[in-house]
């Protein structure tokens, strides 16, 4: 049979996460990548194109 008591090591139910636990996230990252892939692209092209 299955053990279906929760362990000590999981957190309280109304403690918030926090900001790693939200920068852990796939789609999150993939945007910020992305967001920053332009700007780069920006910067670069400003300075050396214009």
């Amino acid at each position: 049979m299955l053990d279906t008591t929760q362990s000590d090591a999981a957190p309280p139910e109304g403690e918030p996460r926090g900001c790693l636990f939200a920068l852990s996230q796939p789609p999150l990252m993939i945007f910020l990548a992305v967001i920053g892939c332009l700007i780069l692209m920006a910067a670069l092209h400003d300075l050396l194109l214009l």
